[in-house]
């Protein structure tokens, strides 16, 4: 005689599924910043970048929305490149709708804060700010889920870029350390509202969960 269905466990989505849509997202994301970038280099000489944030001008408030996708030149956009790739894929495979939201909410949280307290007198752009929030974000799901699928993708998150964290530090004035800052700050943020209502394990017949 056959178990019924309602006692039968649930099953956790398959994240072999979530590769195409998360590899889709990733490509989308990396070749809409060069795209940007070859426009604003080949078109506009650089002029695009004026649309990065500039703390506490209220003129520029929405450039949050733009900072994180313009890059001070090829240079600056390779650098990112990589990092903002790996981090980006390794999120998305936790949830295509997920990382979008998170996204969000690094780009909003992230560069108001930026805004509010960045230092003045100067530009800040970069996809920095997404490389660092999405790294906060990846740590952040592994100690909210703290299931080993969540713990072992933040691992090997942090063996991989852990090393970039001293940039959230005041140093090359070159750099926006701001961003890098809060980009973090707004990744464990995303975390805790994204994942931080751990899932209930499925009950069996008497109410025991399965284990």
């Amino acid at each position: 005689m056959s178990r019924p269905d309602r006692f039968r466990p649930a099953r956790p989505p398959s994240r072999v599924g979530q590769l195409g849509p998360a590899a889709g997202l990733t490509a989308a994301l990396v070749a809409g910043i060069w795209g940007q970038e070859v426009a604003d280099q080949l078109l506009f000489g650089g002029s695009l970048d004026r649309y990065g944030i500039l703390p506490r001008d209220g003129g520029s408030f929405w450039n949050i929305l733009s900072a994180p996708f313009l890059h001070a030149g090829f240079g600056h956009l390779m650098a990112n490149t990589v990092p903002l790739a790996v981090l980006a894929f390794m999120g998305a495979v936790r949830g295509a709708g997920r990382f979008v939201a998170a996204t969000l909410i690094i780009v909003l949280v992230g560069g108001a804060l930026v805004w509010l307290f960045g230092r003045g007198g100067s530009v800040h752009l970069g996809a920095s700010e997404l490389v660092f929030g999405f790294l906060a974000y990846l740590l952040g799901v592994g100690w909210w889920e703290r299931t080993p699928v969540a713990i072992g993708v933040a691992v090997a998150a942090f063996a991989l870029y852990g090393g970039i964290l001293w940039g959230v530090l005041p140093g090359n004035p070159y750099v926006s350390w701001e961003a890098h800052l809060f980009g973090f700050l707004a990744g464990l943020l995303a975390a805790a509202l994204l994942h931080g209502r751990r899932p209930r394990r499925a009950a069996g017949q008497n109410g025991v969960p399965f284990r």
